[in-house]
């Protein structure tokens, strides 16, 4: 269809067709001067068609519409509404159309379903290959007269009339023109959605008292290329002319200026735009935006998404690898993977290391290697009688008969707080939770009775159920309030009593040089206290037994349900100085109070009611006192006892 014909198409538009508020003397008019205007332009046209077709070779017929191959289906309404002399102007609209069409089973075919309540094919797509029996066919129609189902009509549509065993061909565009004289009984507006979904084209034509908006329900977009209102079936022809213009009209997005962003799909007499992959059509029908995955969370990378359109790929953090699912990531371990340069120790970050050196070692300016350090060579050391050289560090000792300090350099006559003690606490799910916040503070009680410092008393902390757990070890905290504060940031571990585990950890690595436990030549005592409050799930004996032999002071508290055959096992000799019971844990703050783990005078062990850790600091000094005393007395006497031998001698000589 050429450019006058198009402009004749518009001017049918803009006449009277769609002006159905006027009556009387004023419609007629209208009626009158559209019809003139309609008069003018088919002159117009048919002048323009026949200089067409005199410059077109002549086929020996008239000229048809050259739009390539089309499916087309008439849904036409036949409810009763639909009178008889109107049902005869629609198959009239559709014969007037057929004649306008190339029509051939290789070109485009045709088919015509009527409906009511009800839905009934008169012809398929593959029915027929000419006009004519169409034409028969279409005479023959008798209407159905009944209700106005258009959705169920549509269903028809997409289910049949547009299938392959009927003729449609998947190649080529499928095209439904519905004519309706009233209101859907039924809803169309969520299966014409399903079938402008599926490529259908949907043209709707509303004659008389037809519902507009059911119309654009119904119709393809744009709505103003699709959906069509007439007064009349009288004039229902001037559609067809319309539906021409669109079926055989230009390709819009070739000679229009379609505005599409990305991709102008053309269909009969209309288009639409469409949008490369990975990208989302904008509102305005025409522009696209690129769908970010990353920014809508659509992704399960673990730590980067990197976006393209309509994709994504994850990526990580610097010192981290991404692993083949593509998705999660690894941390690169240099000092794992064997690709440092460190002479002892390798510590790790992701993707970079740093080196360290072993104690008793310094590292050099290139910080890498090591060298070994020697302190006793030194003025610093400090030590009061003797300095031993370690691997970098030194400790101090003390001559026979004498004990290392709390300063852990001078000597003295009683050793008081200078321990390496481990508390092993039972985190299984009889203790509960409330109760073991009272274990908590019954360890803080314990610490409250140490000097805690470097050098003086150490203390780690282990908390079983099911495994075993280091809290903190020996060497991690060296004052009485960065224990306390540690302890209560302690969460509970509710699970099963493995004691013997636990027994088996604070031997193998609790009191272990490379968890902070002092070297044994030393003779710091270690001192092992362990908390439970039910039977244990596994053998306690064994490691119990191995502990003590390795010269371990070994402390049981039971509460509640604690066996006291399992708390004598754990404890040292003498047995009822080195395990405490209690009830309940209401009463386990009394057994902190009476608990005494320095060591003094071997007399003086697991004794309780004593509180002043240097009790024996005093007795010695007693003893001390007393034994001064004692022998000024005896010297007194001796002198006494001379004196008087030589008074009697005197009075024996003067006689």
């Amino acid at each position: 269809m050429n450019s006058v014909s198009i402009q004749w198409s518009k001017m049918i538009r803009n006449t009277g067709i769609q002006v159905g508020s006027q009556d009387g003397a004023v419609w007629t008019k209208a009626v009158a001067m559209t019809m003139r205007r309609v008069a003018a332009a088919v002159a117009l046209a048919l002048l323009n068609m026949a200089a067409v077709a005199a410059a077109r070779p002549k086929a020996g017929s008239e000229e048809k519409c050259q739009s390539g191959p089309a499916d087309l289906v008439f849904l036409i309404d036949s409810s009763r509404s639909v009178r008889p002399h109107d049902f005869e102007s629609m198959t009239k609209f559709i014969i007037d159309i057929l004649d306008t069409l190339d029509i051939g089973l290789s070109a485009t075919r045709v088919g015509v379903v009527q409906y009511s309540s009800q839905v009934r094919s008169e012809f398929s797509l593959n029915s027929y290959g000419d006009v004519s029996g169409m034409v028969d066919a279409i005479r023959r129609i008798v209407p159905l007269a009944q209700g106005t189902m258009t959705g169920l009509a549509i269903r028809y549509v997409i289910n049949n009339a547009f299938s392959e065993h009927r003729g449609d061909r998947p190649e080529v565009p499928n095209v439904a023109v519905i004519v309706t004289d009233g209101r859907p009984q039924d809803r169309v507006a969520e299966v014409a959605a399903e079938a402008r979904e599926k490529g259908i084209e949907i043209f709707a034509v509303g004659v008389a008292r037809a519902d507009t908006a059911s119309l654009r329900a119904m119709a393809s977009l744009p709505f103003e290329d699709h959906v069509f209102l007439v007064e009349t079936f009288d004039l229902i022809h001037q559609f067809g002319l319309q539906f021409q213009d669109k079926l055989c009209g230009v390709d819009l997005c070739v000679e229009s200026e379609h505005g599409c962003e990305h991709i102008c799909e053309s269909s009969p007499g209309s288009f639409r735009c469409l949008c490369l992959p990975g990208y989302t059509l904008n509102d305005d029908g025409k522009a696209c935006a690129a769908i970010d995955l990353c920014a809508d969370g659509a992704h399960d990378c673990e730590q980067i998404c990197v976006s393209s359109p309509g994709v994504f790929a994850c990526d990580c953090e610097r010192g981290f690898t991404l692993n083949r699912d593509k998705k999660t990531c690894t941390t690169i371990d240099v000092c794992a993977d064997g690709e440092h340069d460190c002479e002892q120790i390798c510590v790790s970050a992701p993707g970079v290391f740093a080196c360290e050196c072993n104690r008793g070692f310094t590292l050099n300016r290139d910080k890498k290697t090591c060298t070994p350090s020697d302190v006793c060579n030194s003025p610093d050391h400090g030590c009061e009688h003797r300095c031993v050289s370690t691997a970098g560090s030194f400790y101090c000792v003390c001559p026979d008969g004498q004990l290392l300090q709390e300063d852990g350099k001078s000597c003295g006559s009683c050793k008081s707080a200078i321990v390496d003690l481990v508390l092993v606490i039972d985190g299984s799910k009889s203790v509960r939770p409330h109760n073991f916040e009272l274990v908590k503070k019954f360890v803080n009680e314990v610490v409250d009775t140490l000097d805690v410092s470097e050098h003086g008393t150490r203390v780690g902390l282990v908390q079983y159920s099911s495994r075993v757990r280091a809290e903190f070890t020996l060497d991690r905290f060296h004052s009485a309030d960065d224990i306390k504060a540690a302890v209560m940031k302690i969460e509970y571990m509710e699970k099963g009593t493995m004691t013997g585990l636990a027994l088996a950890h604070m031997l193998e690595s609790s009191f272990s040089e490379a968890e902070g436990a002092r070297p044994s030549a030393r003779g710091i005592p270690r001192i092992g206290l362990v908390f439970t409050d039910g039977r244990s799930q596994d053998d306690v004996s064994e490691y119990a037994k191995k502990a003590k032999r390795a010269g371990i002071v070994m402390y049981a508290v039971g509460v509640g349900k604690a066996l006291e055959e399992e708390l004598r096992q754990i404890a040292s000799e003498p047995a009822e100085k080195h395990f405490y019971y209690a009830s309940d844990f209401g009463a386990i703050g009394a057994i902190a109070l009476n608990l005494k783990l320095n060591v003094c005078p071997e007399e003086s062990q697991g004794e309780i009611e004593v509180k002043d850790p240097c009790a024996c600091e005093n007795l010695v000094d007693f003893q001390q006192a007393t034994v001064t005393n004692l022998d000024r007395i005896t010297q007194s006497l001796a002198a006494m006892s001379a004196r008087v031998e030589q008074l009697e001698r005197r009075l024996l000589n003067g006689k």
